[in-house]
């Protein structure tokens, strides 16, 4: 059934968690705001987690939720860099920890806004995150400690984020035993910019195990990674019976 009537036509994915193992989430961007308030409003309503993830959201959009919802008693969190916003119903439950464990590394503080997509998806999939932020290849040494801390938490996979040169996942990937998911991000100028220089030297990776999502896309790259980190949470506590 159509979520608005009268607007524009819309249908939620309500199901999505169940049939797939990965929540809708409303894609903000280019929608009438209201079209998003009335997207997010049919989610909280038949989800029974009573969680809804928007993604790519204005601080417009964020405003409209916030003073559309919170009355009845839902919440509207942000990620701290903005465009991800986590909208919970007064009764919805945190999510049911998987024992999944997914790393999250950003090259640089500009990256944040994609790896946040990423966070909360695998959050949202009910893993555990272990994230270090800003520590690109301009300053090598400043990958030691957050590769030590991965392996300590038994990380399932990594996703490492990456604008400019997009090295940092190629370099990641040749030094741990898990899948790599590269996300590269626009940030980046001149020639190559917008991602594309990031994306095509991720394609081109001699280092085996890494695999690579579209520019920017945080949603695809947290999703992935919980899917897998949760399978191996399945498989290790079935091998332990």
């Amino acid at each position: 059934m159509s979520a608005v009537l009268g607007v524009a036509p819309v249908q939620v994915d309500a199901e999505r968690h169940v049939r797939k193992g990965v929540p809708e989430v409303v894609y903000a961007a280019g929608k009438n705001p209201r079209l998003t308030l009335t997207a997010v409003r049919d989610l909280l309503e038949r989800q029974p987690s009573g969680r809804v993830l928007v993604s790519r959201a204005s601080l417009e959009v964020a405003d409209l939720l916030r003073s559309e919802l919170e009355p009845g008693g839902a919440t509207v969190l942000a990620a701290p860099n903005g465009g991800t916003l986590l909208v919970t119903r007064r009764d919805a439950a945190p999510p049911a920890e998987t024992g999944g464990v997914v790393a999250l590394l950003t090259a640089g503080a500009s990256d944040a806004p994609a790896a946040d997509e990423a966070a909360w998806v695998a959050r949202e999939m009910g893993c555990r995150l272990v994230r270090a932020d800003d520590v690109g290849v301009a300053g090598l040494h400043r990958l030691e400690q957050p590769l030590r801390a991965l392996r300590e938490a038994g990380a399932d996979v990594v996703i490492v984020v990456a604008g400019m040169d997009g090295a940092l996942p190629s370099v990641v990937s040749g030094l741990v035993d898990v899948p790599v998911i590269g996300l590269p991000t626009s940030v980046g100028y001149g020639l190559g910019g917008g991602g594309l220089a990031a994306l095509l030297s991720m394609l081109q990776t001699c280092a085996p195990g890494l695999v690579v999502v579209n520019i920017d896309n945080g949603i695809g790259a947290g999703a992935t990674a919980a899917l897998i980190a949760n399978r191996v949470a399945t498989a290790r506590s079935s091998s332990s019976r």
